[in-house]
């Protein structure tokens, strides 16, 4: 019998036929020999009725499964997945506690189209950089980005490493030669947002709701020291910040690219600089708190409402700032670069081979800027802040924004949106 796939983006990842509420994480990790052990217990609700339930697993070996308790029997490990055999039918609506000990080596996912994805070894630490498939290199987990849950993520590691984990620190002790680090995350949270980071690190704190943690001999306040006026501008722009505080992590490594999490963005050591080419990712990482982390998308092809939001930030920000361009003028630089490249991409279903590309990020700010040149600046800033307060928690679609744009400006832009979305052809530069 197949396996099955939640979103055709990610063959092999995801069970449709149930939700998981609650993950409750339980991770010991040893540097030397890059070891990890772990419990993971999963409140799950039935979404269709169902004897078997499939979780993804990656790279790690799972030991014992429990259900209700009870010792699971009938179990197999194939694909990177875990295939449990329930006793009997679970009717929809039915909900399970599933307990899954397990433990190996982590290492990330990697595929032509996405990279290294999930749990990686540094020189001296560790860190999850897991968009879009690479959760289930640390955890067994439904591996679906419409499947957000509440979290609680205990990780124990040697004493003099600090262990960043999203949410609020609910506990932190230290016996013997460990320290455990235990996080809480109350607001709903998609898998591939989950994050550890593992190093020798110390904290600046900005203000009250931003902060950075990274090695002591890294310069941990220029550029990073601009995320309090960040923070404030895009409170005014977007709405009340969704989580209870920031961090953005700064590893021991060089990092090609920073990535966000939910409540913290990581970056590399090469970003402590006041270069505008780092500010702008700065700025990027923590504008996706609120688009991508608190609203994020239900399916892989809408990944513009994540990247298109952040890169259209990027633009506010120079122009708040004093930055090298002002948003407009970043609108027209790149409208003159991307009508340069092949016109192959369609924005609202890029295809999993490009939904990476640039043209995704620079075509969905463009979009954005289109409808904000449309409908004016008070009814452009409504829309973002509206959006980000009404489905703050939810999983969304390309056309649930038309739908609510449309809504809030009294007026139908799908006709003007349309083009951006679904021709593969480069409109006009807007106005």
């Amino acid at each position: 019998m197949p396996l099955p796939t939640a979103d055709p983006y990610l063959p092999g990842h995801g069970d449709p036929s149930y939700s998981v509420r609650h993950y409750d994480l339980d991770v010991t990790y040893v540097l030397e020999g890059n070891r990890l052990r772990g419990t993971t217990v999963l409140d799950v609700v039935i979404d269709e009725e169902t004897s078997r339930l499939v979780l993804d697993l990656a790279h790690l070996q799972a030991s014992k499964v429990r259900v209700e308790g009870a010792r699971l029997r009938k179990w197999s490990a194939r694909d990177q997945r875990l295939v449990l055999q329930l006793a009997g039918p679970a009717a929809r609506g039915a909900e399970l506690r599933i307990t899954i000990a397990y433990g190996g080596t982590p290492q990330p996912i990697i595929d032509e189209h996405h990279g290294d994805a999930g749990w990686e070894e540094l020189a001296d630490g560790a860190i999850v950089a897991a968009q879009p498939h690479g959760a289930p290199t640390w955890f067994p987990c439904n591996d679906r980005p419409d499947n957000k849950a509440t979290y609680r993520i205990t990780v124990s590691a040697p004493c003099g490493y600090t262990v960043v984990a999203n949410g609020a620190l609910a506990d932190h002790r230290r016996k013997a030669s460990v320290e455990t680090w235990c996080y809480e995350m109350d607001e709903p949270m998609a898998t591939y947002l989950a994050t550890v980071q593992i190093g020798r690190y110390l904290t600046v704190q900005h203000d009250e709701a931003t902060r950075t943690i990274g090695p002591a001999d890294a310069d941990l306040d220029g550029s990073f020291d601009q995320q309090p006026a960040m923070m404030e501008f895009f409170e005014r722009a977007f709405g009340p910040y969704p989580f209870d505080a920031y961090a953005a992590v700064i590893t021991d490594d060089d990092l090609e690219i920073p990535l966000e999490s939910q409540s913290l963005s990581t970056f590399g050591r090469n970003f402590c600089t006041d270069d505008w080419s780092h500010v702008r990712l700065i700025a990027h990482e923590m504008a996706h708190q609120w688009f991508g982390n608190a609203v994020t998308l239900a399916r892989w092809q809408d990944i513009w409402l994540h990247e298109g939001f952040a890169c259209y930030s990027e633009w506010l920000w120079s122009e708040e700032s004093g930055g090298p361009r002002t948003c407009d003028e970043w609108a027209r630089h790149h409208h003159d670069k991307l009508a340069d490249l092949d016109q192959d991409l369609v924005l609202a279903d890029p295809g999993p081979a490009l939904m990476f590309d640039d043209r995704v990020y620079k075509r969905g700010a463009l979009t954005l800027h289109a409808l904000r040149v449309d409908v004016g600046d008070t009814a452009f800033f409504e829309v973002l802040r509206g959006w980000a307060a009404d489905r703050a928690g939810a999983s969304v679609t390309t056309e649930e924004f038309l739908a609510f744009a449309t809504d809030r400006t009294a007026r139908d832009v799908t006709t003007l949106l349309e083009p951006w979305l679904y021709d593969a052809d480069l409109p006009p530069y807007p106005g």
